[in-house]
Parts: C-alpha cells; sequence; structure tokens
C-alpha cells in the first residue's frame, strides 16, 4: 500500500539536560519517513528543502526505500532551521531560533505518481497547504490522517476547520485537543472535534500516553516507562509515522487495527527519545521492534479470571 507523507524537512539544533548538539537533520516528513519504513513498501515524502540540505541525507532516506520526487530542492534557499531548549521535565522547551527560509513559500505539487496513494499523512503544515494537497489527488485514500497544532488554530482557525472536513483521522495533543473543543474533558472534546469532520481522533499524552476516540469507544495506549530519554523532538511525529505505516502495511482501516497501529506508534516514538535527532530511527532492527511492542502488550496485559470478584 502506498503512502503519502507531507511535512517539513529540516534542520535542529537541540539542548536537553542531557546535552546538546548542532545542526542534525529534522522535521516532520524525515521522522514519518524513517519510521515508516520499517512497515511500508512505498513510501513518497513531499516537502522542501534548500541547497544546504545535505546530500548524504537525502541519500540515506533513498536507501530506506524512500521515494524522494516529491521533495522540491530550492537551489537559491536555505532549509528550514529550528533551535530549542527542553527543561528539565523535557514536556516543555523553549523556542530559541525559528527560520522557516524555504518553508514559508511551500506550495506543495503532486507528482503524477502521488496522485493516486493508498495513504496520506499530512504533517504539522498550514490548513491552507493541508487541503491543497488534498485537493490535488486523483482518488481519494483509504485513510486521510492530519497534525496540526496551537499556532494554527490561533491565526487560521476558518482554514484549519475547512481542511478537517476533508479528513479522516486528526492527531493532536491534549493542550491541541482543548483549544481546538474549548473543552477541559478530552471525552467531551473528542466529540466536539470529531463532529467537525473527523471520524476517528487520536490524543497525544506525551509521557501519559495516547487515546483513540472512534464513536463511543475509547482506547488507551499506555507510554513505555524508559530508563533513559534523551530528546523529545519528533517523538510524536514518529508516533503518527508508526501509527498509519502500520495501517498501511496491514492495509486494514478498522478500529480495532487502529489499536494496533496506536501501539506500533507508541513503541516507534520510544525508540525515538533514546538518542538526539533521528539518529535511533536510522538504525533500528524488525527483532528489536517486536521485542519494543511485546513490552507495550506486557504493560498492559492481565487476565480477568485472576482478578477477584467483589463479593
Amino acid at each position: 500500500m502506498s503512502l503519502v507523507i507531507v511535512g517539513s524537512m529540516a534542520f535542529d539544533a537541540i539542548e536537553t539536560p542531557f546535552g546538546k548538539t548542532d545542526k542534525i537533520i529534522g522535521g516532520a516528513a524525515t521522522y514519518i519517513g524513517l519510521c515508516s519504513s520499517y512497515f511500508a513498501k512505498d513510501i513518497k515524502i513531499v516537502s522542501v528543502v534548500g541547497n544546504d540540505f545535505p546530500e548524504s541525507a537525502m541519500n540515506m532516506l533513498s536507501a530506506k526505500g524512500i521515494d524522494l520526487e516529491g521533495v522540491d530542492i530550492k537551489k537559491d534557499g536555505k532549509t528550514f532551521f529550528w533551535s530549542g531548549k527542553y527543561h528539565n521535565d523535557l514536556n516543555s522547551r523553549d523556542t530559541l531560533i525559528t527560520e522557516l527560509n524555504v518553508l514559508a513559500d511551500f506550495n506543495p505539487i503532486l507528482p503524477e505518481s502521488y496522485t493516486h496513494c493508498d495513504f496520506l499523512l499530512l504533517g504539522n503544515l498550514s490548513p491552507q497547504v493541508q487541503k491543497s494537497v488534498i485537493e490535488q489527488l486523483k482518488v481519494r485514500p483509504k485513510l486521510v490522517a492530519m497534525d496540526t497544532m496551537n499556532f494554527w488554530m490561533d491565526i487560521a482557525l476558518e482554514p484549519l476547520k475547512e481542511t478537517l472536513k476533508l479528513v479522516d483521522i486528526l492527531i493532536v495533543n491534549d493542550e491541541e485537543a482543548r483549544q481546538l473543543s474549548g473543552e477541559y474533558s478530552l471525552v467531551k472534546a473528542s466529540k466536539i472535534i470529531r463532529a467537525m469532520g473527523p471520524k476517528y481522533l487520536i490524543i497525544k499524552k506525551g509521557e501519559h500516553g495516547a487515546l483513540l476516540f472512534y464513536g463511543e469507544e475509547v482506547f488507551y495506549a499506555p507510554a513505555l516507562p524508559l530508563e533513559e530519554v534523551f530528546d523529545p523532538t519528533g517523538a510524536g511525529d514518529t508516533f503518527a509515522g508508526g501509527f498509519i505505516s502500520y495501517l498501511a502495511k496491514t492495509n486494514n482501516i478498522s478500529f480495532q487495527n487502529m489499536k494496533r497501529g496506536v501501539i506500533y506508534g507508541s513503541a516507534m516514538a520510544s525508540f525515538c527519545v533514546e538518542k538526539f535527532g533521528t539518529e535511533r530511527l536510522q538504525h533500528l532492527t524488525i527483532n528489536e521492534i517486536n521485542e519494543r511492542v511485546n513490552k507495550f502488550v506486557q504493560l498492559v496485559r492481565f487476565d480477568l479470571d485472576e482478578v477477584a470478584e467483589l463479593a
């Protein structure tokens, strides 16, 4: 099943309590693509970079089987750059530098071979750009998923609502869900957001796991307790990549299979945070992924027959 990923390819400079990096490769499409390469076989990225984006990084992505025909290389431009410093709890951070560069005028044009994809994942971009991508598709995909953030809710709420009408799944964190819905209760928030268009909603809660909503059903996946967390950058994108690429691999978009997708997404995100940037995602093995997924299963498995009934 083919998967088209639309999002940023970027440079990041990151500081956490455990160290700091100079410019390293990042961006939503980079994280999602690398994660997806362990599941899906037909992955296509739509993005934009400047002439400063290293050829070695492009070659690394290509070697993972990722089609980069949709990546626009601006010979006279510079790649999007973000620098941030995380606080001690790693749940909050300060943005130090944001340079949009070529991303400021990003107007993606899908190659013809991308317009008949089976799955589409729209990374965190302006809702106008996300909508323009959907409108370029010749055939409706089996599943359209999108990410967004508070920034777009602040400056482009109406275009965001228009785009939400066109997608099947929205993936946001708990703060974003509360802002978009105006409700503190995530259960109430989920109903309001899904009334805007998406049939499914995933609310990420960082170290507290993730929630999947559909109809009256709710599925909760915990986060895996880790001994070491170095860098949470890209964990949300990695989660989304693991989720949708598992669905693409199995070609099954039932709610039951989406539950498994949430577990696989959570497992991949748990790898991402163990090293700076994309380093951990570049060198995983299938055995490591299977072992990590099994840890998630063991984390929540219990036999109801062994639970003493109340008198």
